[in-house]
């Protein structure tokens, strides 16, 4: 029981027993626990050829699942006991799943495949008890679909993964310059014309390399009301973001009316090829604001607020990502139309004519009982009271706003961007950024000592942030990803000492249990050695950075 990855908040073993699991194992799932009782007969059981049957409650041989409202919502305890098989009781039915992770791990690697290597062999959990609670609400991965798009099945494997790490939100980058993900079906030029690009840097956007090839693709409706369902299954809530009022020419591109026309020929804009920040921006007229009111009330009816809600608290599934994040100012400065419509609302300019293009929509999903959150940039020029905020920029913007009393999500680039290199080595793929080791990533706190106790409880949680830019495929998502996010993980789940006293050597050692379970799921992780020679990315510009990061 001791290479459990989050580690628990207490465990005590038998190290010379065992209970085992076999042919004869049933199953047996108290009401509410429906959930977990098909992922494990589904998951579990095909990994291991176990048929585990429906059980009786009182059966000696049996996997049992039970809600204990004395638990918190996401607790759980986890017990094998010899000769009275294994109890799991959670929280709510999200405590149960997460126990039911944990018991995945007790089983080892062969646990994690798709079917049966030995369909014969022994099988045994550790005898002992496991107690365990998250100390943050919300522990996310933020995933760029964008600027690579990621299909279908890749993000259902997503969400395995992050299940298997005990991770709850999904952000689902789903817009940006470089592509337009998402189906709308009153805008249908949104995935016909801004889903694909030409062709796309390869590197950093000072690399001289191009793929000369056409990327894209997007989801349809129907394939986001799956991910969103099958996200809701693993208790994963799927927040969506489309970015606005920068970050936006593949929306322009389709609908040249959306941009600053008086300033530039939007007719003549395609979907962005490169990096970096693009100065076209969303015109900050009326009909811009219609034509985006109509994108949102498409996608609140594909993200529905009660997707997620066996958790005990305000579901994450409220939460609407607008973005907001890096919106060049200079073709509002040299807009006349810009410049009246600041003039008509007695703005005092640009930062608050972004302030208000934001408040706009955070009005309109108050209205509808949502929550609005967005990068720290909307904090500029005044935010709304009800709105959240990624801080992404390291921790100030997370600490004004939590000192403002608005609620926050810990992800500053300096520590959990997993783009960021791995190590200083020459052999890094496509480097950017400053180097972030796992053991970087293992010391990461979340809640700054800036912040005293009443402010602290504003912090919601954290998330490690993978953008895209240079990761072309699934393997290069993984190799950013992994083992990193088993790190991250436990800093979001786990009830660790501060930052200087955690036992990264205990983690090193617990991974090293874990690398087994990510081979058996195919990840094609960073080995602690350095990158295999075809994960390497010899002669393609990246960005490195030298020195320690920036607080």
């Amino acid at each position: 029981m001791t290479d459990v990855i989050p580690a628990p908040c207490a465990a005590a073993g038998s190290p010379d027993r065992a209970v085992p699991l076999d042919r004869g194992t049933t199953l047996w799932a108290a009401e509410g626990t429906g959930g977990t009782e098909r992922w494990l007969r589904g998951t579990l059981g095909s990994a291991l050829g176990l048929p585990l049957p429906h059980g009786a409650e009182d059966d000696p041989d049996s996997v049992r699942l039970r809600l204990d409202d004395s638990l918190e919502p996401e607790a759980y305890r986890l017990a094998a006991v010899a000769g009275r098989g294994v109890e799991i009781r959670g929280g709510s039915p999200a405590g149960v799943f997460w126990g039911a992770q944990t018991l995945r791990q007790l089983l080892g690697p062969d646990a994690f495949r798709r079917a049966p290597l030995r369909p014969d062999a022994a099988h045994a959990v550790p005898a002992g008890v496991i107690e365990d609670a998250p100390r943050f609400r919300w522990r996310g991965l933020m995933l760029d679909v964008a600027r690579h798009f990621m299909p279908k099945d890749g993000v259902l494997r997503y969400l395995d993964l992050m299940a298997a790490h005990k991770l709850n939100v999904l952000h689902f980058h789903l817009t940006d310059d470089q592509g337009w993900r998402i189906e709308i079906k009153r805008y249908p030029r949104l995935t016909e014309v801004g889903s694909w690009r030409a062709r796309t840097r390869f590197g950093h956007r000072a690399s001289p390399l191009w793929e000369d090839k056409p990327h894209g693709g997007h989801y349809t409706q129907d394939d986001i009301r799956e991910i969103v369902a099958y996200a809701a299954e693993r208790h994963i809530a799927v927040v969506p973001e489309i970015d606005v009022p920068g970050h936006s020419q593949a929306a322009i591109a389709a609908y040249p009316e959306l941009g600053n026309t008086d300033v530039v020929d939007t007719a003549a804009l395609t979907v962005w090829d490169d990096w970096g920040v693009n100065p076209n921006v969303l015109a900050p007229a009326d009909t811009t604001l219609r034509f985006y009111e109509g994108v949102f009330e498409e996608l609140l009816e594909l993200f529905p607020a009660d997707a997620v809600t066996s958790t005990g608290f305000a579901g994450f599934s409220r939460f609407v990502h607008i973005g907001g994040d890096e919106c060049p100012k200079e073709q509002w400065r040299a807009s006349p139309t810009a410049q009246a419509r600041i003039a008509e609302l007695g703005l005092a300019g640009e930062d608050e004519l972004q302030a208000w293009f934001v408040g706009h929509f955070d009005a309109w999903l108050t209205a509808r009982g949502r929550r609005l959150i967005g990068w720290d940039e909307i904090l500029e020029g005044g935010l709304a009271a009800g709105a959240a905020v990624s801080s992404w920029r390291g921790y100030a913007g997370g600490i004004a706003a939590a000192r403002a009393g608005h609620d926050v999500v810990m992800c500053p680039e300096q520590e959990v961007y997993l783009d960021h290199r791995q190590a200083p080595g020459e052999d890094e793929p496509v480097p950017i950024g400053f180097v972030r080791t796992l053991e970087d990533v293992y010391r990461f706190e979340p809640v700054p000592p800036e912040l005293d106790a009443a402010e602290a409880r504003h912090v919601l949680g954290a998330q490690a942030n993978v953008w895209t830019e240079v990761m072309e495929d699934q393997a290069r998502v993984d190799y950013q990803a992994f083992p990193r996010l088993a790190a991250f993980a436990e800093v979001a789940w786990s009830a660790l000492p501060a930052s200087a006293e955690r036992d990264f050597a205990d983690f090193e050692r617990r991974m090293t249990a874990h690398y087994g379970r990510l081979e058996a799921l195919g990840v094609r992780y960073r080995p602690p050695t350095g990158p295999h020679p075809w994960q390497r990315r010899p002669g393609i510009l990246g960005r490195p950075l030298d020195g320690p990061p920036p607080r």
